[in-house]
């Protein structure tokens, strides 16, 4: 953690870094905004606590609506093509204390509004307090609470999760938590608006040509995890006091655009991973007090699909970018990379010079603008001494900071035996007031 870190802490620094007007990407949300509730459905059979909610769901045909009235409700209940089950936020439905607790199970079912109160506790059975399995289903305005999965959506196309609300069970050991969403095998869907406290997960796996946008994420391990999930969009998230925002693997073809990814520190924590996978776009986010900004592994790992990172920025980590060795194939244009304890770190000593980089504001760099066309006159090279051997022996970090790492660094700029091969050569660094936008774009 950087000394202001360490001072202000990650709610101060999240305010800090965002809070500079033009500087912050566009779009980037600095706060979350909820959805109005869903509306109750004009027509509607009253279903008051008591009455047998599970036997009239099953006797339900399609365009068939029921709204529940304040109180308990006992569950499971399971809603069949194109049913409709609606209710306040005082309306609850508890688990039964084992399997799911709503099923949507058909066409077009929807649930609308209420409390799910919560679900089996089995893993192997990935018990949910909702489960949907059918295409076109929606899920919008729910509130989840105690239950081990949140909302599991399977095989299914043109699903819509809007406005829930999934509360975790925040224990200790993260990984004993379940997921508060889980999309498997499924297409073309949209996950918006919801809010996410203290779960494990946000899971997409085996899922493409989905839209995550306008969601919050807070206290859990991944904020969304993608693995063999291609063509989705994640535009408009905020991401804070994660374990690691938005971590992709094995995956083609993401754009993840106008996100926050904010306060994931620790061992592990990072901003944006990206393991084996190609043709990701990442442009105005803000990547903000985190232990790494951008992490690469073998990314990208298709020969010709390359990676563009664009118009971000990186602010107030540990270390902005990551390479876990000399990985080659990226784009970095037009980035902000200020107030981070290292720029770039290549693990194991190597460089990152086999990356494009172009119009990115280092604020380490050295160099001047004699014609105030807002690109440096000499290029930015990144040599540090200090910076190599931490790569090669990281427990040198724990002298960050110290003044022998500053003199060291001194000493290796005017001594040519000591001096280091650069690790990266922008050739038109940006010196410009505001973003730095123009050279960012493709």
């Amino acid at each position: 953690m950087t000394r202001l870190a360490f001072l202000l802490g990650a709610p101060a620094l999240v305010a800090l870094a965002c809070a500079r007007g033009p500087l912050t990407p566009p779009g980037v949300p600095l706060a979350w905004a909820a959805l109005p509730p869903p509306a109750r459905p004009p027509e509607c059979r009253s279903v008051r606590p008591g009455e047998p909610l599970a036997a009239l769901l099953a006797a339900a045909r399609p365009g068939d609506a029921f709204c529940l009235e304040e109180g308990i409700h006992p569950g499971p209940a399971t809603l069949g093509e194109g049913v409709t089950l609606w209710g306040p936020r005082s309306a609850v439905i508890h688990s039964a204390g084992s399997g799911d607790t709503v099923h949507l199970a058909g066409t077009g079912a929807r649930l609308a509004g209420m409390t799910v109160d919560g679900s089996g506790g089995r893993f192997d059975l990935q018990e949910a307090a909702v489960h949907v399995r059918g295409d076109r289903a929606v899920v919008d305005g729910t509130r989840i609470v105690n239950a081990l999965f949140g909302i599991i959506v399977a095989q299914s196309r043109g699903v819509v999760l809007r406005g829930n609300e999934v509360v975790g069970s925040g224990a200790p050991q993260i990984g004993l938590r379940g997921d508060a969403v889980r999309l498997w095998e499924t297409r073309d869907s949209r996950i918006e608006g919801n809010r996410i406290v203290g779960s494990r997960d946000m899971v997409v796996w085996y899922s493409g040509g989905n839209t995550i946008a306008g969601n919050e994420v807070t206290g859990g391990r991944y904020g969304t995890h993608f693995m063999y999930s291609h063509d989705n969009l994640v535009t408009g998230n905020r991401y804070v006091g994660n374990v690691v925002g938005i971590f992709a693997m094995y995956s083609r073809g993401l754009t993840l655009e106008r996100n926050l990814l904010a306060a994931s520190t620790g061992a592990a924590g990072m901003g944006l991973g990206l393991k084996e996978s190609s043709a990701v776009t990442v442009r105005d986010n803000a990547l903000v007090q985190n232990a790494v900004g951008i992490y690469f592994d073998n990314s990208p790992f298709e020969p010709g699909q390359l990676n563009t990172i664009a118009g971000n920025a990186i602010e107030l980590c540990d270390l902005g970018i990551q390479f876990h060795a000399s990985t080659r194939g990226n784009r970095l244009r037009g980035n902000r990379l200020h107030g981070n304890g290292a720029q770039v770190r290549v693990d194991g000593g190597g460089d990152a010079l086999g990356n494009e980089w172009a119009g990115n504001d280092f604020d380490d760099y050295a160099g001047y603008d004699l014609d105030q066309d807002g690109v440096g006159d000499v290029p930015y090279e990144l040599r540090s001494l200090s910076g190599s051997l931490a790569a090669r022996h990281p427990q040198i970090d724990l002298l960050r900071g110290a003044p022998a790492l500053f003199v060291l660094d001194a000493t290796s700029r005017v001594l040519p035996l000591l001096r280091p091969k650069p690790v990266l050569v922008d050739e038109r660094p940006w010196m410009g007031r505001g973003r730095p936008e123009a050279l960012g774009a493709d």
